[in-house]
């Protein structure tokens, strides 16, 4: 997918991108694939020779130089910085960038920031007074260069390592690992430095260009979910320019309100090896690293909040659970809000959803980012489905006892061949459950 696509821009970003190993690179890409005219800028020092990278080049040494602005065709991608000195350019002045804002703003484009420096190394730390975020930034990009891991830490990988030992709890000429890169990339006074509040924050763990780095960068990817929106894993100098992977939070919804009628008592509340099948649904989810998990109740909210007390879920209930299968999904979907990228929605009757399948769900969104992506058994359609937050809307139209499958024909859906033929087995009745028992085990 192309970059601007895996960081999910709003149609008018505003984006600062700040790190090393690339983000010059990916400033100049992102460009390329937003809808022409683009502004971009740097706050901070910009290499003479990158200059080339856009089609007009606009020096600005006060506000007086502004009014050319008023005359000029703005074409292509645009690219404005103070004077040049020796071969790298100057940053611009706060004067300026809240100028060059409103005049995006006014004029309805896309503005993207290089906020700091490194000169041209794989990693960096920040230093005093950066990285320099305007505060209506809505995006930040923190670029890694993945070239640095395995290196020792000096200068000649490092722009400030005195600072990145300090911060990653190496010292000098110390091999950089992926945890202290990781450690760097979490701290306050690391990656996370002077990102806006409201800011989306995005980790973009550039130069993976062996299937080596690859794994490094998914194996650094849960940990830095934690604190960042998603983790991009990229090769930006590659011909063409490749996106492998976009790691996001992907949420669980377990649906648990219904009364069971038909079966004759609480089907989410039913025993199984000395545990109730709502419990072994959560527990897939959490093994599986969703976050959050949803638990949605209804009928019988109170048994589910006993039952899985203490486990590490958010319990909701939803008042209208009588009216079908919809109003839980998107009571589900509601708890969930922004938290999840995708959400994974499950049946609390269906316990014998694995791990791996959840995984190869996940795995799958990261790499191609499908609307909708579910498991197939011989040509059958199966649980648990995952949805991209690109359908979330969608939800909001939902009726009746269907549940989500009334929005598949408005996205296309793609489907996972799974060999398992325990995913087709529902729990209906109590001679269901006793089939389940012998087949599963008690």
């Amino acid at each position: 997918m192309e970059l601007s696509q895996a960081l999910r821009l709003t149609a008018l970003p505003r984006v600062a991108f700040v790190g090393a190993g690339g983000k010059t690179s990916a400033m100049f890409q992102v460009a390329r694939e937003l809808s022409s005219p683009v502004m971009v800028c740097a706050t901070t020092h910009l290499a003479l020779h990158q200059t080339r990278f856009a089609d007009q080049h606009i020096i600005l040494h006060s506000l007086e130089d502004t009014h050319q602005f008023e005359k000029m065709t703005l074409r292509g991608v645009i690219l404005l910085t103070g004077p040049v000195s020796g071969d790298r350019t100057t940053g611009l002045p706060p004067e300026l960038m809240g100028w060059l804002r409103q005049f995006c703003d006014a004029h309805l484009l896309p503005l993207l920031i290089e906020a700091d420096g490194a000169r041209q190394l794989p990693l960096k730390a920040p230093g005093d007074g950066e990285p320099a975020l305007p505060p209506e930034t809505e995006t930040v990009v923190v670029v890694a260069g993945l070239s640095g891991v395995g290196l020792p830490l000096t200068a000649q990988t490092v722009f400030r390592p005195e600072l990145f030992a300090a911060i990653s709890g190496l010292s000098l000429g110390d091999e950089i690992t992926p945890e202290a890169l990781t450690r760097v990339l979490l701290h306050p006074n690391g990656g996370l430095k002077h990102i806006p509040s409201t800011a989306r924050q995005v980790v973009l763990l550039n130069q993976a260009d062996t299937s080596d780095r690859q794994a490094v960068a998914r194996s650094m990817s849960d940990a830095l979910l934690r604190a960042y929106d998603a983790v991009l894993i990229s090769s930006l100098h590659a011909q063409p320019a490749r996106v492998w992977a976009v790691h996001e939070r992907v949420a669980g919804v377990v649906l648990a309100a219904g009364a069971a009628e038909r079966f004759g008592q609480p089907k989410q509340l039913l025993s199984w090896r000395g545990k109730p099948l709502v419990w072994h649904c959560v527990q897939t989810a959490l093994e599986s690293g969703l976050s959050p998990v949803i638990v949605v109740g209804g009928a019988y909210t109170a048994e589910l909040r006993r039952a899985l007390a203490g486990v590490p879920v958010e319990l909701v209930h939803n008042p209208r659970w009588r009216e079908g299968q919809s109003t839980s999904v998107r009571c589900g979907l509601d708890a969930v809000s922004t938290r999840g990228a995708a959400t994974i929605f499950f049946l609390a009757d269906q316990p014998q959803v694995s791990v791996p399948l959840i995984l190869s769900l996940r795995e799958i969104h990261a790499q191609r980012r499908p609307s909708i992506l579910g498991p197939i058994i011989d040509d059958r359609r199966s649980n648990p489905v995952l949805f991209d937050r690109c359908t979330y809307q969608a939800f909001e139209s939902l009726e009746g006892d269907m549940g989500a499958r009334q929005i598949f024909a408005q996205f296309p859906v793609e489907w996972l061949p799974w060999n398992d033929e325990s995913l087709a087995q529902d729990i209906d009745t109590p001679d269901d459950f006793h089939q389940f028992l012998r087949r599963f085990g008690r």
